[in-house]
């Protein structure tokens, strides 16, 4: 008697480990600003080929199903669930909520860009926008010394209003990204994604056009993770890793029972 359920049921369990590990870090970012949750996406191990589909199964007929036995489960891969957040007033001017699809980009150490969907901005000493970790956001904007105002419009107009001045002063315009294929994005931490060869090379244009959302100021936008949809999962989950887990146990019984008794 082999043990290949055994080793079928660890891939259960090796798998499951893995969802519930997808599931953790959507419930521990249920407050990040901007976050997309994930899912863990499934696929079978290569089948054993005992008796092929459509083989003779005698001279005059052929097998109907055959007999081909998995070898068990592994995880294929994680989608992001680019589904929108719900939009939080704050009240404050720099702070930036996506309506629709597309990403602000910034310009992280190195030189790289990245792109998020958290628009936490805030001033640096200098005048630029940027993000609370003090990364540019791109294209520059820099705001006056002396503003007393600032006002973005839906299509990313940045105006400010500076002392002696009446009437406000167009300073830049914030640009939206937009990507081929935005699950193909990479996960980079602290809010942040980079554009790979999957998702296709960054397209910068105005917020409300083709297909980009547009910019609401004084809100932000929330996470997109349902905490009951998490905890159904994680239920779902948890049994099957039970189940897993007992096959293991039945398996190693039987193997028991044939060294004792044969």
């Amino acid at each position: 008697m082999t043990t290949a359920a055994m080793h079928i049921a660890r891939t259960g369990l090796d798998a499951q480990d893995t969802r519930m590990r997808v599931i953790s870090n959507n419930l521990a970012n249920v407050n990040t600003t901007g976050f997309k949750r994930d899912r863990a996406a499934f696929e079978t191990l290569s089948y054993q080929t005992i008796t092929a589909p459509g083989s003779p199964s005698t001279s005059e007929s052929k097998y109907a199903t055959g007999l081909n036995l998995g070898t068990g489960v592994r995880v294929q891969g994680t989608a992001r669930i680019e589904t929108q957040g719900a939009m939080q007033t704050t009240g404050n001017s720099l702070d930036l909520a996506l309506d629709g699809d597309g990403y602000f980009q910034v310009q992280l150490p190195g030189g790289q860009l990245g792109y998020t969907r958290a628009g936490n901005f805030s001033r640096s000493a200098e005048g630029l926008l940027v993000t609370s970790e003090g990364y540019q956001v791109m294209p520059g904007i820099t705001v006056p010394e002396g503003a007393t105002s600032i006002t973005i419009g839906n299509d990313g107009t940045v105006s400010a209003t500076v002392p002696n001045q009446s009437e406000a002063t167009e300073i830049g315009q914030i640009q939206v990204a937009s990507f081929a294929n935005a699950a193909g994005l990479l996960s980079k931490g602290d809010n942040y994604l980079t554009e790979t060869a999957a998702s296709g090379t960054a397209n910068l244009g105005i917020a409300g056009q083709d297909g980009r959302g547009q910019i609401r100021q004084g809100m932000l936008e929330a996470s997109n993770v349902n905490v009951v949809e998490e905890l159904v999962d994680m239920i779902e989950t948890q049994r099957a890793y039970e189940v897993n887990s007992k096959m293991i146990s039945a398996t190693d019984d039987m193997l028991k029972y044939v060294n004792q008794n044969l």
